[in-house]
């Protein structure tokens, strides 16, 4: 085994170059120490922002500078930890930005609510008036939306001690999941013990020996089995919580109050559980063509991640993948294909794995930077694909920061997951289109049947669970342990279907689940994945128009609310259209592969 190299022995060239934020040390020091003079200038706005138009301008100017070199300095902080979490310096540095901007926060807390503390006409007024503040007026609309979701200075002070003291279900479930797990032992294929962990489990659980699945997914569901009243406790608070902010804060629900910031309607949400409903047959038919390939008797929960067809093709250098990665692309154009050599050329990547570096794979920059990449880059076909997908994540930052201003150029989260799905889409469709033989394409068919089954599939399961848990609490249903597991196995069955076996164990996936404590998120996943698939079928099938709309959407950012950017491009998720058309897909290829296999 190659042993694992130091920081200091990475190659210069394949590291990312950090001088675009500060070029030394050096200067950012200075920059840290200038940063008060700049909030002490946000905070002379206190009692004033709303003064007159000329104030309320200033004061975005200001807070303008302020923000953007906070940033600034905590994204240097960070990805200098990042690539050597071991540096005592680079922690020391992180530790500082964080409790500057704690310190920034507590100083600048006064902003929403006087700015809230006026009328929307007089906001209005001020725009007509003084047309430099056209360029924030979306920022002022976005904001003035929560309006009436605010309370008095002394209430939301009440509900600000509230909430500190809130997420201890959160916190617990954290230490459980993570900190205090302790999965045992299994055997694996070669009959040596291995300690069994969250990182490792999903390689056990494709293991082609079915002992070892059976292991693994015995020892991960008997130890969630054994915490199930503790995490029960921890989830019906989490939910609780939802109540009581929501109901203070004048949402109708938890759901209503999850989806506000995006100004996405309920229907959205409750039209993507009824499509994935009307095409539970699709999932059956893929779970029975599992069980004929595999040939087993019973599908069990334990073969469900199993590869359905291997191949032999993780040898890939990292020049080889950045040559796939941009024939794959080259349905997207010259122009982006010239922007995307930028990321290679200017040195936005950290190519590989080092002692103490991050583990995993990110994008992130911000206004004033590279939109970064950390990889951990290691010659196998995963590499590949998460590269393409984190590259389509910093393309959407490099062209929304260069064509929207500072507080427009932040895409929403909602649409996060569609560019880098999209770069996913076309890399899968060259490699497809590429496979030397039968056995080749039947892999690739498999790869992107199984992100749909998990991506739309399994997260709207997810996404219904939280909705039938908390219709429970708002009817005073006790949310017991047994309330919890039934409602899931239950659900699991209707989504699996007959021709898997529902192993009793699997009752108890929901405690294992943390997005849960991130209540209503998960449905983003499969929105994304839906809206992704409907723009690169569009890209492939060369639609009149619908490459230059794409570049239109990744340079939007947040200009617009994410429903209506979405419907620039093509996708209207307000209805059932494209969760339809991604399913098709999903029916297509599953065609496609039972001619094959």
């Amino acid at each position: 085994m190659e042993k694992e190299k130091n920081r200091s022995e990475i190659d210069v060239k394949d590291t990312w170059d950090l001088s675009k934020i500060f070029k030394t040390d050096k200067e950012f020091e200075e920059a840290f120490g200038s940063i008060d003079e700049l909030v002490n200038k946000v905070v002379s706005f206190k009692g004033k922002i709303m003064e007159s138009s000329d104030s309320l301008y200033n004061f975005y100017i200001s807070y303008e500078k302020m923000d953007r070199l906070l940033t600034k300095l905590f994204m240097y902080a960070s990805l200098n930890r990042d690539a050597d979490t071991t540096n005592t310096k680079n922690q020391a540095l992180k530790m500082r930005v964080l409790k500057k901007n704690e310190d920034i926060s507590n100083a600048t807390s006064f902003i929403s609510s006087e700015m809230l503390s006026v009328d929307y006409d007089l906001v209005l007024s001020y725009i007509k008036e003084d047309r430099r503040l056209e360029e924030y007026a979306f920022d002022l609309e976005k904001t003035f939306r929560y309006k009436e979701h605010t309370l008095s200075e002394s209430e939301e002070a009440i509900i600000t001690l509230a909430t500190n003291a809130m997420g201890t279900g959160s916190d617990a479930f954290n230490y459980i999941d993570n900190t205090d797990i302790n999965l045992g032992e299994i055997k694996d294929s070669e009959g040596n013990l291995v300690k069994l962990t969250n990182s490792n489990y999903i390689k056990y659980m494709n293991s082609k020996d079915r002992s070892v699945r059976i292991d693994a997914f015995t020892h991960m569901y008997k130890y969630f089995e054994g915490l199930k009243n503790t995490v029960s406790a921890c989830l019906k608070g989490n939910i609780k919580e939802n109540f009581f902010l929501s109901r203070v804060k004048k949402y109708s629900s938890p759901l209503e109050a999850s989806l506000y910031s995006d100004n996405i309607d309920i229907s959205v949400y409750r039209n993507l559980i009824e499509v994935v409903h009307d095409n539970m047959n699709l999932m059956y038919d893929y779970m029975a063509l599992r069980k004929k390939v595999l040939q087993l008797d019973e599908l069990h929960m334990y073969d469900i991640y199993m590869d359905l067809v291997r191949i032999d093709n993780d040898d890939i250098p990292f020049e080889k993948g950045k040559e796939i990665v941009f024939n794959a692309l080259k349905p997207l154009g010259d122009t982006y294909i010239n922007d995307l050599k930028k990321a290679f050329d200017e040195r936005w990547i950290d190519i590989y794995p080092n002692k103490g570096k991050k583990s995993g794979a990110y994008s992130w920059g911000s206004y004033d930077t590279y939109p970064y990449l950390l990889l951990n880059y290691n010659n196998t076909t995963d590499s590949v694909v998460t590269m393409a997908h984190e590259l389509g994540h910093s393309m959407h930052s490099y062209y929304s920061d260069k064509n929207q201003n500072y507080f427009t150029s932040q895409y929403s989260i909602f649409l996060a997951e569609i560019a880098s799905t999209v770069n996913e889409v076309l890399l899968n469709d060259y490699m497809y289109k590429n496979a030397k033989d039968n056995k080749e394409k039947a892999f690739y068919l498999t790869e992107m049947l199984d992100k749909i089954r998990t991506t739309i599939y399994r997260q709207t399961m997810f996404a219904e669970f939280e909705m039938i848990m908390h219709d429970k609490e708002d009817k005073g249903i006790p949310l017991t342990e047994e309330e919890f597991s039934n409602s899931y196995y239950n659900l699991n069955k209707l989504y699996y279907g007959d021709n898997v076996v529902s192993d009793d164990l699997i009752r108890y996936e929901w405690a294992r689940i943390p997005h849960f404590y991130t209540s209503f998120y998960v449905y983003k996943y499969a929105t994304g994945l839906s809206a992704a698939l409907a723009i690169a079928t569009d890209i492939l099938n060369e639609k009149e128009g619908a490459r230059d709309k794409y570049l239109e959407f990744l340079s939007s950012g947040s200009s617009d609310y994410p429903l209506n950017i979405l419907k620039k491009v093509g996708v209207d998720m307000t209805t059932k259209e494209p969760v339809e058309k991604a399913l098709n897909v999903f029916k297509d290829k599953l065609e496609e592969l039972k001619k094959l296999v």
